[in-house]
């Protein structure tokens, strides 16, 4: 199987378009549809839907793109290996992660990263969970930056233990307690982040046997942030996703206390790239440093 058509394939998958494939790959459109046409026979299946606006997966096609692009890493990781014998470092890392993540933790280790390996570029995605695990799982990502749970099928490294609070309007009746009660949620004006269904408190919550009263949904914590200070309800998030973000509100520890492992997860750190791994070892040794507190 050729790589260039399979980077066509993906380059098309990517941009929904021939056109902007063929922009994207320095090629002419005819050159893409080529490509793509030839490992469609190859295969035997047709991998698109085309349309005057452009092109979509077939079902085929999308039951092929994990494959396909695993075969793209495995080539990349082969001229990796190939540099690192001649004394180069070259490769691409994607890194999916939680936004508080890629704010308080990334950049330092990426710019550290980078001075040692400039020439291995550095890619990074911003995601909820139910994204991150997506895309690590159809290696869209190389490695995830996330929460832990039982039943990840990653290779995982936890880096920080970060406990979950309240978050209030300034004048909410619990504003001067030492601790909010998880149950008072299913009596309060419910916020969920994450699209509605924030995977780590929905757990919390069901721990402790509470359905919240959900009024709002949002996707990123530093929106529903924004309407807990003009008094639209309250929320429960992880305590690292709330710092940085000047705000009028309360924040309170739980009752019972409840908090989450944040770490690096990697598909399969045997199997990732060079780069991959180095930028895992970076990572590790850098982020020991955070404090518990």
């Amino acid at each position: 199987m050729e790589s260039a058509r399979c980077k066509a394939f993906l380059a098309a998958v990517e941009t929904g378009s021939f056109t902007k494939a063929a922009e994207k790959l320095n090629y002419t459109t005819s050159g893409v549809s080529q490509l793509v046409a030839a490992l469609e026979k190859e295969l035997g299946i047709s991998l698109f839907i085309r349309k005057k606006q452009g092109v979509t997966l077939s079902d085929d096609g999308n039951r092929l793109l994990p494959a396909i692009r695993s075969f793209l890493q495995q080539e990349e990781r082969i001229y990796q290996t190939a540099s690192e014998i001649r004394g180069l470092s070259t490769g691409e890392i994607t890194i999916a992660a939680y936004p508080s993540m890629s704010a308080h933790w990334l950049p330092q280790v990426i710019r550290t990263f980078q001075n040692d390996y400039p020439h291995i570029q550095v890619n990074l995605m911003e995601g909820i969970r139910q994204e991150i695990i997506s895309w690590l799982e159809k290696s869209t990502a190389d490695i995830g930056f996330l929460s832990y749970k039982d039943d990840s099928q990653f290779d995982w490294f936890p880096i920080y233990k970060d406990r979950m609070i309240a978050v209030l309007p300034k004048d909410h009746p619990m504003a001067h307690s030492d601790r909010y009660p998880i149950s008072l949620c299913e009596k309060e004006k419910f916020i969920m982040p994450a699209l509605g269904r924030d995977d780590d408190v929905v757990d919390m919550l069901t721990r402790n046997g509470v359905q919240p009263n959900i009024q709002f949904s949002t996707l990123e914590n530093y929106s529903a942030i924004s309407m807990i200070e003009k008094g639209l309800g309250m929320s429960i998030m992880n305590e690292r996703s709330t710092l940085n973000w000047a705000s009028d509100v309360i924040k309170l520890p739980l009752e019972p206390p409840e908090d989450i492992t944040l770490g690096m997860a990697v598909p399969s750190l045997e199997h990732a790239s060079s780069a991959t791994k180095k930028f895992v070892e970076y990572a590790r040794e850098e982020l020991n440093a955070v404090p518990d507190n």
